[in-house]
């Protein structure tokens, strides 16, 4: 997957994929809200398995039962790249909670 940074556009279109998500900062942001700290913890382990194999690792945060996410590609001077889409369509999808 290339580092090049998507254009407004192309974010804007992927966005509308990924429910929840926005675009801020020069980064897909998202808060996913669990039931439970050990939930918030089994999806953070999930996902990043899923960080790993693209080897893309997200800048997030994990308070009680929130998870924070934040993606943007750091050899693209912090923009928005493919891998960062990719990355969300695949937190989106190991998610339980939308």
């Amino acid at each position: 997957m290339s580092a090049t940074p998507l254009s407004p556009e192309k974010i804007h279109e992927a966005l509308a994929d990924l429910p929840g998500w926005t675009y801020q900062r020069n980064a897909l942001e998202k808060v996913f809200e669990f039931a439970t700290f050990r939930e918030a913890l089994g999806f953070m382990v999930r996902g990043g398995f899923d960080a790993e194999s693209l080897n893309h690792h997200p800048e997030w945060t994990n308070i009680y039962n929130l998870v924070i996410v934040r993606l943007n590609t750091h050899s693209a001077d912090h923009q928005v790249t493919a891998k960062d889409v990719e990355l969300a369509h695949r937190l989106q999808k190991v998610s339980w909670v939308g």
